[in-house]
């Protein structure tokens, strides 16, 4: 009897610790994170934060996304989401930025979206068109307030770091990557360098034709003189031949 406890304890304690596994491992991907997870480097995108309800007894009934101070935005825009209501804030910055060459002395700082509601085993994205994107910077963090209907507030504000276990409530974080061969900006320089190309080609044939039209010139005006001087020595000889006739019926 002993025996056959002895052999149980060993099955008991592998279905113990898978349980702490799928216990542990399920709220790591229940919290608010923001897609797709890069974007470019000086440019613009639309990304969406995904908030799934990690709660069985509650609905998710606000979410409050804070931008980086550090690194402010220009232009912020919501995309309209059925059955909820967007708040756009924005505050005064201590150091006035410039874009497409225009002083700009505000920046949006906070989105909140309210009204809706987000079921228990449901999630919503919220879309953002956000940009100009810094260039000196690897990602942004946004953190993120998520309120239930029960008054619960979950803070999804702890900045990952890199090399470091994942925190318990990790903030949405885009990761900002070099622009990739044939985004905007390669694609505008490359495009000038075929009109560049284009006109090169175009002044080369203007000239090839300058050059045909010179030579065709020449050789008319050649043409000309040769049959001018023909004229003239045919012209001298008839004379010479009239003078010797006039002579001869003379003798």
């Amino acid at each position: 009897m002993n025996a056959m406890r002895l052999r149980r304890l060993p099955v008991i304690g592998c279905l113990t610790a898978g349980g702490l596994v799928l216990l542990t491992a399920g709220p790591a991907f229940a919290h608010v994170s923001v897609q797709p997870g890069q974007a470019e480097k000086g440019g613009y995108s639309t990304i969406n934060f995904k908030v799934p309800n990690e709660r069985d007894d509650s609905s998710t009934v606000k979410l409050e996304v804070n931008l980086p101070a550090d690194h402010p935005l220009a232009s912020v825009m919501p995309q309209p989401v059925p059955g909820w209501d967007v708040k756009v804030t924005k505050s005064k910055l201590a150091k006035p930025m410039e874009m497409h060459g225009e002083k700009i002395n505000e920046a949006v700082t906070k989105v909140t979206w309210t009204g809706g509601k987000i079921e228990p085993g449901t999630f919503q994205q919220f879309p953002l068109s956000v940009g100009q994107l810094p260039e000196d910077a690897d990602q942004l963090v946004f953190k993120a307030l998520q309120t239930y209907d029960n008054k619960e507030v979950v803070r999804w504000i702890e900045e990952p770091q890199e090399g470091a276990a994942e925190p318990e409530n990790p903030a949405p974080v885009l990761k900002l990557v070099a622009p990739a061969k044939g985004s905007d900006g390669q694609d505008a320089a490359a495009a000038s360098g075929q009109g560049q190309g284009k006109d090169s080609e175009k002044a080369g044939a203007e000239n090839s034709a300058s050059e045909d039209a010179s030579d065709d010139k020449d050789g008319s005006d050649t043409t000309a003189r040769v049959l001018g001087i023909a004229g003239i020595v045919i012209g001298a000889a008839g004379v010479a031949f009239g003078v010797v006739a006039s002579r001869r019926r003379s003798a």
